[in-house]
């Protein structure tokens, strides 16, 4: 991401270094013989030497949130040296980086050539972590897992509001391996223990070339994510239902939308699930809403602090009552969204606690020798215009609305239907449920 956007971190937020310290990567990842080469070691104090450096000439706060970054850095090399494997020696750069306990400074290791699907997404509601779909033949599902059995475990960890994304973050990222252990329980109390295989799918060669099979893969893949996360509306009589899956969508979508908004008198923005994105686009939308100019935070940078403000967008104005969906997974530039039409007092938020990982950053990345990695490093703090952070705190809504366990495993969304209720139109949670099915990424 660039400077000027408010980066969304879904795997890579909330990393907590005692987690790490407590549950180390182990056995899979390690070598036959349980050592590390010399030319490894010097790889991984060679990559802590780079991110440490960047992030200290880039971090928004040059007191390093209070950490003594030296120490940090010394304990580090150390840890490298006693490290027996190369993903050991890689742990220890994270858990550096986790010191300053911000969700957008995040180490992120050389790319693997593969990566993991488990075939079931699951998601933190309230303080509980439940399964929300299975793809359908996975190993998950070949193996009985069912929508909405709650998580007790993975691979030994017990996901809570906490740990959950350092959890994904070893997963997925640092620590991947073919094989997931899960504990899992149902509203009847039957448990499950599970191994799930996950299916392997070799990523494209980063050194592809215009021209190559590599290549039209990669925009292919990229043309998938889009289509995934495009916006969807629908409407009940006067009343709009927008899915808003993240913040990429240039002035011109707006413009876009505002025609088929014209005849509507309110409308449902849904940021259930939405990871964040760009500045321009979290300020087109609130351009949209509203006919003056506002505030939406103060930027906190470095050396200065200065206002960010969404421009009244006139020509695309839409002057009707809104309501705000969110829930665990909606972060960043979603949160802001929220808490602004919170304290404008122009929207009513329904729906779960949100994640709490609101900052801007900037990434860099290395790439030399067949070693490619980086990390993501906050540039500023954004302060709202109560005089407040949002970072590791979140947005309470202004309805606590939750899914009962009876219908994540039918799939009924009695949150949306409560929103649309308030507004005048009875849907029944059944159907809610089916107005945006869930699209599985393509392989």
């Amino acid at each position: 991401m660039h400077h000027n956007a408010l980066v969304f971190v879904v795997m890579l937020a909330l990393l907590p270094a005692a987690n790490l310290e407590a549950h180390p990567p182990t056995s899979a990842a390690q070598p036959a013989s349980g050592t590390i080469s010399k030319t490894d070691r010097e790889t991984a104090v060679g990559i802590l030497d780079a991110i440490s450096k960047a992030i200290q000439d880039l971090y928004y706060d040059p007191k390093m949130n209070g950490v003594d970054w030296k120490a940090v850095q010394a304990r580090a090399r150390t840890k490298i040296a006693q490290s027996n494997s190369m993903n050991e020696a890689l742990t220890q750069i994270a858990v550096a980086v986790s010191a300053l306990n911000d969700s957008h400074t995040v180490f992120e290791p050389p790319a693997r050539p593969y990566r993991l699907d488990f075939g079931f997404e699951y998601q933190l509601i309230w303080n509980r972590c439940f399964v929300m779909h299975v793809r359908p033949g996975s190993d998950a599902e070949a193996q009985e897992l069912k929508r909405g059995a709650e998580i007790l475990t993975i691979n030994g960890l017990a996901p809570n509001r906490q740990n959950f994304h350092s959890i994904e973050y070893l997963t997925y990222t640092l620590d991947p391996k073919p094989e997931m252990h899960l504990e899992a329980r149902y509203r009847s109390g039957e448990k499950q223990d599970l191994r799930i295989k996950a299916k392997l799918t070799m990523s494209p060669d980063l050194a592809y070339r215009p021209g190559s099979g590599v290549w039209y893969d990669v925009i292919r893949s990229s043309e998938n994510e889009r289509h995934r996360m495009r916006t969807q509306l629908v409407h009940f009589g006067d009343v709009g239902i927008l899915k808003f899956p993240w913040f990429f969508y240039n002035v011109e979508h707006f413009y876009e939308l505002s025609g088929k908004l014209r005849k509507d008198k309110a409308l449902i923005v849904d940021l259930r699930g939405n990871p964040g994105g760009a500045v321009e686009t979290l300020e087109y939308f609130i351009g949209m809403l509203f006919d003056h100019d506002v505030k939406v935070c103060d930027k906190v940078q470095r050396k200065k602090t200065s206002p960010e403000v969404a421009k009244s967008e006139h020509r695309i104005y839409f002057p009707g009552k809104v309501i705000v969906l969110v829930d665990s997974e909606s972060a960043s530039a979603a949160e802001i969204f929220a808490r602004v039409m919170q304290l404008e007092k122009r929207a009513k938020v329904i729906g779960d606690h949100t994640s709490g990982s609101v900052m801007e950053a900037t990434d860099f990345y290395y790439a030399s020798s067949g070693v490619d990695y980086g990390a993501e490093v906050t540039i500023a703090n954004l302060i709202m215009t109560d005089g407040k952070s949002i970072e590791h705190i979140g947005v309470s809504p202004d309805e606590v609305l939750l899914p009962k366990l009876v219908d994540l495993e039918s799939g009924s969304d009695p949150v949306m239907a409560q929103a649309a209720q308030e507004l005048g139109v009875t849907i029944s949670p059944e159907y809610t449920g089916k107005l945006f099915p869930y699209e599985w990424p393509k392989d």
